[in-house]
């Protein structure tokens, strides 16, 4: 049977962002282990950025690892360092091929060398002018250790008198969080649970958030193309009244 084509989306300009809930519990329905079922989240992570980008959106960012992410078993972090770096490996090329420029952000120091030299690599080799999507990876990112290290920044600045309190506003604040994005346009969470997870908190102001049951592992790029095209339908008053 032949695949279904993608529906025409010109979301131009949008940047969504999808937190990436139910690995370990798919892993379990499916009587296997927890990296098992990263792995296979890592295989969706493909089709999705491919549709993103046939979607023509501005930017996709993708909640990998978050800080709260250190308390689980040393194990099962390992087991996410080492699959880091064969994603990298084995998506790079295909990124690429598709002029997606790849972007880390967040605190993932604590994820070795290894991990730090293939980052820095991949968004040597991706780093395009004009890049057909730019591709996001929240890594060791929590959305309150954003605002509260920006915050510093901007009053070390103000103390060295690089920055006045007057010049502080959103547009200042969008340049000292580490988060590569201003406004966020379109928020979606598979998994079932119906909460934010300190994710892009400050970028959250007006995003339209949609919330799926679908474990990440079973997430399609059907279901994604449908939150895509609610969002065009949505009409997006930011505070105003329409008459």
């Amino acid at each position: 049977m032949a695949e279904s084509k993608q529906p025409s989306l010109n979301l131009t300009g949008i940047n969504a962002a999808i937190i990436m809930d139910g690995n370990g519990r798919w892993a379990k329905k499916n009587s296997l282990n927890v990296t098992s079922g990263h792995e296979r989240g890592v295989e969706v992570v493909r089709k999705i950025v491919e549709s993103a980008a046939k979607a023509h959106l501005e930017s996709l960012s993708l909640y990998a690892f978050s800080t709260e992410n250190w308390s689980r078993p040393k194990k099962e972090i390992l087991g996410i360092k080492k699959l880091i770096i064969s994603a990298i490996d084995s998506q790079v090329p295909e990124l690429i091929s598709q002029k997606v420029r790849l972007n880390f952000f967040g605190d993932y120091s604590s994820f070795g060398d290894s991990v730090i030299v293939a980052i820095e690599e991949a968004q040597k080799a991706t780093a395009f002018q004009d890049p057909k999507l730019k591709l996001n990876i929240a890594l060791g990112y929590g959305g309150r250790a954003d605002i509260i290290e920006a915050t510093k920044l901007i009053a070390n600045d103000i103390k060295l008198e690089k920055l006045s309190v007057e010049d502080v506003s959103n547009e200042t604040i969008f340049k000292y969080l580490k988060a590569p994005i201003d406004e966020l346009d379109l928020l979606i969470r598979t998994g079932g649970d119906r909460r934010i997870s300190n994710f892009l908190l400050y970028h959250l102001a007006y995003t339209e958030i949609q919330f799926s049951k679908t474990l990440w592992p079973d997430f399609t790029e059907g279901e994604f193309i449908k939150c895509l095209e609610v969002f065009s339908k949505t009409e997006r008053r930011f505070g105003k009244r329409t008459l």
